[in-house]
């Protein structure tokens, strides 16, 4: 029996050459990318993912991050595994070349094509992934707002890999709300502070794979202003210049549902030596650049997971051997397996779309590029993780009692998943950010007007449940309205992921099955 299926490599040239045209986007940018370059970059992507992170990827959640005496070490693989991700250059493949007259060893490449790459690697490996994941979020913020000394002092060993970063926001008693943040910041002369309190659920915070790791830390200075307005954001890295070691160090690490081999840590910082980043008491607007590339990166973890549950479950459907044939040819087994590559790839595409919105705003400075990222971002982020943990479990329904087990790797899939739509900004969170800020900004206007192509080609049904949500929303008004604007906010989201399969055929397609 065959199937016209493609592989998610193929599925990623065929969306950013022929959906998104990022030929066509770079080349108005003067740095062109043509199909065999993007093609060549996905194909060793995937080739490190297979052969590097696919095979470890069991083991290394069985044996998870270990912490002992205020160290932490990662499973037995993962430093093989990340001096290859360092050596072939991938840390620095969005990273721009230049910042403030300093080389930082970026290759420039879009963000779309970066996106592509994360999702085979988080699919391969969901726990080794959140490292580079948070490591690039510190280049964002960094590339905005440190000053050229600061650049030239951080940006190299973070581009190439030589250093991690991670992203310290939440305490014990400020989850969500970062108004009820505690850690202080004093000034220590000469432009340095110290820093003093508690963060928790650090990703990274504390390992072995590098010698240092620089940390971005909210936290308030003595003057600051009560609320949201008076929290700055500092640099500390775990290892000051002349060696010695900072004055901070991990508590212990969490023990989770899933990604067991990405170690979750309490971070002390007690006089810890940093520089602030940024202007005083605008540290929130410098995190917002780390966490909003974060918040994609998360929606990738769900298209990503959905991948990998689709990995397993073709393979073993085709092999189970129930009722005289393989269990893939069961109608509903076949039509669960439908369901989560339909998902799948409708996840991805609309994400590679984010990505691409993202290069056309920093690229070519597109009038409407950075309103129409600022509307995709709650969106990837929630609807691709709500349903990778529904394809997760779908995933897992397909190995029937096998699933339930470990051995398969289908359980892993859905502990993993678990975490992403809780991750940076819970799915809720992104609802209200929709309905309460993005929509009301302009009426609603750009979310009538979203679309993933041309508006001639978008089936009717898609655009009148997208208005319709948008409506409904825009009726029930912000603030205490915002729960009456759920069922809205699943019809946008509908109306937005409708991909028009007259486009999906668009061009050639090779097949496997």
């Amino acid at each position: 029996m065959s199937h016209a299926m493609t592989t998610p490599a193929e599925d990623l040239l065929f969306g950013l050459t022929r959906l998104v045209d990022l030929p066509g986007l770079t080349a108005a940018a003067g740095a062109p990318l043509g199909p065999e370059d993007i093609g060549a970059i996905i194909e060793e992507a995937a080739r490190f993912s297979r052969e590097v992170l696919w095979p470890n990827a069991q083991a290394a959640d069985r044996h998870g991050a270990v912490y002992e005496n205020g160290v932490v070490r990662v499973p037995p693989g993962y430093q093989d595994a990340y001096r290859g991700w360092v050596e072939g250059g991938w840390q620095g493949l969005p990273a721009p070349a230049e910042v403030q007259g300093v080389a930082t060893g970026g290759q420039a490449l879009p963000q779309s094509l970066w996106m592509a790459v994360q999702e085979l690697v988080t699919a391969a490996d969901m726990a080794f992934s959140l490292c580079p994941l948070l490591t690039a979020g510190a280049i964002e913020a960094l590339v905005e707002y440190a000053t050229p000394e600061q650049a030239a002092a951080w940006l190299p060993r973070l581009v190439s890999g030589e250093w991690t970063g991670t992203m310290c926001l939440t305490e014990p008693q400020a989850g969500s709300d970062l108004a009820l943040l505690r850690t202080r910041a004093e000034p220590a002369g000469e432009g340095r502070y110290r820093l003093h309190g508690q963060k928790i659920f650090i990703t990274y915070g504390e390992h072995d794979l590098t010698p240092n790791t620089l940390h971005l830390v909210l936290a308030r200075l003595p003057d600051a202003p009560p609320g949201t307005r008076g929290i700055s954001l500092f640099a500390a890295p775990k290892v000051l210049p002349d060696g010695s070691r900072n004055a901070l160090r991990c508590g212990g690490i969490e023990r989770k549902l899933g990604i067991h081999a990405s170690p979750t840590c309490i971070m002390l910082f007690e006089g810890a030596e940093a520089e602030l980043i940024g202007a005083p008491h605008r540290g929130l607007n410098a995190m917002f650049t780390m966490m909003n590339a974060a918040r994609l990166g998360v929606g990738i973890e769900g298209v990503a997971q959905g991948a990998r549950a689709l990995a397993l479950a073709e393979a073993y459907a085709a092999e189970r051997i129930q009722g005289g044939g393989p269990i893939a040819r069961h109608p509903d087994v076949a039509r669960m397996l439908a369901e989560i590559r339909a998902i799948t790839l409708a996840g991805r595409l609309l994400a590679l779309e984010a990505g691409a919105a993202l290069d056309r705003a920093r690229l070519l400075r597109e009038e409407g590029a950075e309103t129409r990222v600022a509307l995709l971002t709650p969106i990837v982020k929630s609807w691709c993780t709500d349903r990778g943990v529904d394809c997760a479990s779908l995933g897992m329904q397909v190995h029937g009692g096998m699933g339930f087990v470990e051995d398969t790797g289908a359980a892993q899939v859905l502990r993993d998943a678990r975490i992403a739509p809780i991750y940076e900004g819970t799915n809720g969170i992104q609802a209200i950010d929709l309905v309460a800020r993005k929509l009301f900004r302009d009426g609603g206007a750009a979310m009538r007007g979203a679309d993933l192509g041309s508006a001639q080609r978008r089936p009717a049904p898609g655009r009148r449940r997208r208005c319709a949500g948008t409506r409904h929303c825009l009726d029930a008004g912000p603030g205490p309205g915002q729960s009456r604007c759920r069922p809205g906010f699943g019809q946008c989201l509908s109306g937005c992921g409708g991909l028009d399969a007259r486009r999906l055929d668009a061009g050639p397609r090779r097949r496997r099955g």
